[in-house]
């Protein structure tokens, strides 16, 4: 409680307020230093409840079905588990790289011969045949229906074609590379995403924690102002500063707790999660480690590491092969084939006959009104523009790195800075705080230390998550890195 008495209001409401404001910074940022407390980590089973509906065309249709009721911590190797085995998008380019497949072997099916087998029976009433009955003696009549079988096996098999066999099965393969590639990509790229939207949700939390503190410490300096009036030793306007200075901060707390329920919607997103269950970050806010590359060595590594440069190539590749696929069509072409056949009449006392073809054919278009040389001219631009694109992408690789370097060095040099900041600011709130509570200073005095140390706390928050996402941007950027351990 505060008291009033001659010029001294207590030192329980100084107390108070630098507890409030050293406790924010404690549960906020301590652990910035590399103390994070070990959190426990979750078994597969245990993230089960957070799994999607299994039947991807599930749609809830009832306000139940969608009212979250499952809030759990989960730390950010969790959050990457989840995304790797329930992310849509993943899902879509793991069945795309088996279509791929299967189109490679669709296109190996070239290289063995086709067998085919046909067989049928039929009977047959001939009208000609009892026609003729009638105009001859019973002696002479034949019998005008018959049964017959007959069976045939084909067997064909492509001897030359020019190259498009050969062209069209690596064209395929190099579809297939891509399609891995992609997948490989698609599964960094996820990686990055939901750090980053994991990160969201930590710097959200501690916006939470560092606007609850603001907000309490507001209220201690309004009743100190209250106080002090009552006493005749404020001024109204010295409320008023208190009032507004406490409606400030509780409208950035409301805007601090959207935000916070924004990103814990955009991880479940990325992660698609069981339309009732939401996630908090169990991870502590920390610098996650060093890089200790140079920027050159990065950029080095970043060339021979990421995936999209090889896709370049293999699209390449495969424009390519295409292109003599279509040139094969003005090549002759060399087939073989034979087939075997067997015939017999059900309605007689002979046996079934049977009889072979073999032979082979040469095809040759000797015009097609240039159809295959424009298919051909075709992959030859797509083949140039892949290699546009490789030289494209090389140079936005590089600037990529630099400017992930660059970020994580000047969020270092801000951590360091904001670190003294947030030291100079908390111990000037308290002084700020004696002089009011003396009589000899203001409460807007007060009210702008407050401020100083509530920008100076967030300034530490925001220098550490940008440090965090920098590294996080440069094991993306040089690729293949795990996000908890640098090079």
């Amino acid at each position: 409680m505060v008291t009033v008495s001659g010029v001294s209001m207590g030192q329980q409401s100084i107390c108070q307020g630098s507890s409030l404001l050293l406790g924010s910074l404690a549960g906020v940022l301590i652990t910035m230093a590399g103390g994070a407390i070990a959190q426990p980590t979750a078994t597969a089973t245990d993230l089960l409840p957070l799994n999607p509906n299994p039947d991807p065309l599930y749609l809830p249709s009832r306000p139940d079905q969608v009212k979250i009721d499952l809030d759990r911590p989960i730390t950010l190797n969790e959050a990457i588990e989840l995304a790797r085995r329930n992310n849509r998008q993943l899902q879509i380019l793991e069945a795309q790289l088996q279509q791929s497949r299967a189109v490679l072997r669709q296109a190996e099916a070239a290289l063995y011969p086709s067998i085919s087998l046909q067989m049928g029976i039929s009977r047959t009433d001939s009208a000609a045949i009892r026609l003729q009955n009638a105009q001859l003696p019973p002696p002479l009549r034949v019998n005008p229906t018959s049964n017959t079988w007959t069976s045939t096996v084909q067997l064909g098999y492509n001897i030359f074609t020019s190259g498009q066999r050969d062209g069209s099965i690596k064209a395929a393969q190099e579809q297939v590379r891509n399609a891995e590639l992609d997948l490989q990509r698609e599964f960094e790229q996820l990686r990055q995403d939901v750090t980053n939207a994991y990160y969201n949700i930590q710097q959200a939390e501690a916006l939470v924690r560092i606007g609850e503190a603001a907000v309490q410490n507001s209220q201690i300096s309004l009743r100190d102002a209250i106080a002090r009036e009552r006493a005749g030793l404020g001024t109204q306007f010295d409320v008023l500063t208190a009032q507004v200075q406490l409606a400030n901060n509780q409208q950035q707390l409301v805007q601090a707790q959207s935000q916070l329920q924004t990103a814990q919607r955009q991880l479940a997103q990325v992660l698609s999660l069981n339309d009732k269950a939401n996630v908090r970050a169990a991870d502590p806010i920390r610098v996650v480690g060093e890089w200790k590359l140079s920027l050159e060595e990065s950029i080095a590594l970043a060339f021979r590491n990421r995936v999209e440069l090889e896709q370049q190539l293999t699209q390449r590749n495969a424009a390519l092969q295409q292109r003599r696929v279509a040139l094969g069509n003005l090549g002759p072409q060399l087939v073989a084939g034979g087939s075997f056949n067997t015939l017999d009449s059900l309605t007689d006392s002979a046996g079934p006959r049977w009889g072979y073809t073999v032979g082979g054919q040469m095809n040759l278009t000797l015009f097609d009104g240039g159809v295959s040389r424009a298919s051909a001219a075709q992959q030859e631009s797509a083949a140039a523009i892949a290699e546009a694109q490789y030289a494209a992408f090389r140079n936005l690789i590089r600037f990529q790195v630099e400017q992930a370097y660059y970020t994580l060095k000047s969020s270092q040099e801000n951590i360091r800075t904001n670190e003294v900041a947030v030291r100079q600011a908390t111990e000037g709130l308290r002084l700020a705080r004696l002089r009011f509570q003396a009589g000899i200073g203001t409460q807007a005095e007060v009210s702008n230390a407050e401020t100083a140390l509530i920008q100076a706390q967030s300034n530490l928050l925001s220098s550490t998550i940008d440090y965090n996402r920098a590294i996080a941007a440069l094991q993306r950027f040089v690729s293949g890195l795990p996000l908890t351990a640098t090079p």
